[in-house]
């Protein structure tokens, strides 16, 4: 029989999602300050374009997506906080080994390892959100934890280039490394482990083990019409959004004069503030939109799609010269587009996971989320970087200086077909939800 006890949330609900959302900003901070030490990197080796998307792409999004799917099959079994704790304490440490490199190959390495560590970290922290608040207060909390990327990006690139312009980009990894390891433990005491499915309608039945193995139930999850589409369109939309994330800074280095403290200062608070805000309020405009229609859980972030688009191109191809004094700062009049991007870029990640988290049983979340963010990462973060890298090396010769530029215009048109490609998963994923409700046992 279902337990009689009504599950309530409490203040070590609120406290656990604080914690994870801290967990997923460092992850973000050691995934994403390599952004602002691109250009050091690259001048103490010799490296190419390409090399460098290898190392801030593919080196660390191939491992990532490969390993968080059968991670998330540990997590849906096994004590998740734990597992959440050990990850951050492993990509932590290889953040420090970062730092230490004195060779090219030994710092893809210790690139790979952060890969390794933060493969498991994300699924089951959402599998955790899902199980410490009811459904009708889901996707607000997801959205929340959520905005760990868009602080991540604020405090890695402004914080990150500010210690790499005076100390050098070896502190830069220590400097994010450290705490990183005093998060595991903060984890590891303070986190709960939810009951899973505890606000389900049953249960005990919505948390019990799925007996399949991992090959059969990722086949199953792709089988799922709503899910293959939603894992596409996020894809491609991780695809422009992962490319523009690493590469900005460099464009604005090489395109418009500034220093690397300058903008990683300038993109990571415009960015970064305009991100949270979108993130908050698609959360809370979603909870709301779809007690009307539960077609705006995808449809708002196809919206988000669809309006971030022209800030991005206005961001890219706005003429350089222009700027505003901001005291002693330069702020280029292109500058005005970054916080609007962000802020609609910000609404398709949180309302995406949280559609996978209500397409699913509770027994199933975190391998559900860990085989989208497998799509996300693998083509995202994998290739975003290196794409955007190489055809910014195929466009040197024709367009110069402004090889990067054009290529970061050919990564964010992607944007159009992933929103359409999510406008196209609305309908099956009614039906998803329609045939879970209708196969869901009535209560006595």
């Amino acid at each position: 029989m279902p337990p009689t006890t009504t599950p309530s949330v409490t203040w070590r609900a609120h406290l656990s999602l604080l914690l994870l959302a801290l967990v997923y900003i460092f992850s973000f901070i050691d995934r994403q300050v390599i952004a602002v030490l691109i250009e050091p990197i690259k001048h103490e080796f010799g490296a190419t374009d390409t090399q460098m998307g290898l190392l801030s792409g593919l080196a660390f999004g191939l491992l990532y997506a490969v390993l968080g799917v059968p991670v998330g099959k540990l997590a849906d079994k096994y004590n998740r906080r734990n597992i959440i704790a050990v990850c951050c304490g492993l990509w932590s440490l290889a953040t420090l080994a970062c730092g230490v490199a004195v060779q090219f190959w030994q710092l893809l390495l210790a690139r790979m390892s952060v890969a390794v560590g933060e493969a498991g970290g994300m699924a089951p922290s959402i599998s955790v959100v899902s199980d410490l608040y009811p459904k009708e207060r889901r996707s607000l909390a997801i959205s929340l934890f959520m905005m760990g990327p868009h602080f991540g990006v604020l405090i890695g690139l402004a914080l990150g280039a500010w210690i790499a312009q005076h100390y050098g980009w070896r502190q830069t990894f220590a400097a994010f490394g450290i705490p990183g390891m005093v998060l595991a433990l903060l984890v590891w005491w303070w986190v709960i482990e939810p009951r899973r499915g505890a606000f389900e309608a049953q249960p005990v039945q919505a948390a019990e083990p799925v007996r399949e193995s991992l090959a059969q139930q990722v086949g199953r999850l792709l089988k799922m019409t709503a899910f293959r589409r939603l894992a596409l369109a996020c894809g491609f939309a991780g695809l422009a959004g992962y490319g523009y994330g690493v590469w900005t800074p460099s464009f604005l280095v090489r395109t418009h004069g500034l220093t690397l403290a300058q903008a990683g200062l300038l993109f990571g608070v415009a960015s970064g503030l305009g991100a949270v805000l979108g993130s908050l309020f698609a959360g809370w405009l979603c909870d709301r939109m779809v007690r009307r229609s539960e077609r705006w859980q995808l449809g708002l972030p196809a919206l988000g799609m669809l309006l971030a688009l022209p800030c991005a191109l206005g961001f890219i191809l706005w003429p350089e010269g222009g700027h505003w004094m901001l005291g002693s700062l330069r702020v280029p009049h292109a500058m005005v587009f970054a916080p609007i991007f962000a802020f609609f870029a910000s609404w398709w990640p949180a309302l995406s996971y949280s559609a996978i988290s209500q397409m699913v049983g509770a027994s199933e979340r975190a391998v559900a989320v860990a085989l989208l963010n497998f799509f996300i990462t693998l083509v995202g973060s994998g290739f975003g970087p290196l794409v955007t890298g190489v055809l910014s090396d195929l466009l040197l010769p024709s367009f110069g200086d402004s090889a990067l530029r054009w290529a970061l215009v050919c990564l964010m048109s992607l944007m159009l077909p992933s929103a359409l490609w999510m406008l196209g998963t609305v309908r099956p994923y009614i039906a998803r939800r329609k045939s879970m409700a209708a196969a869901q046992p009535v209560a006595a």
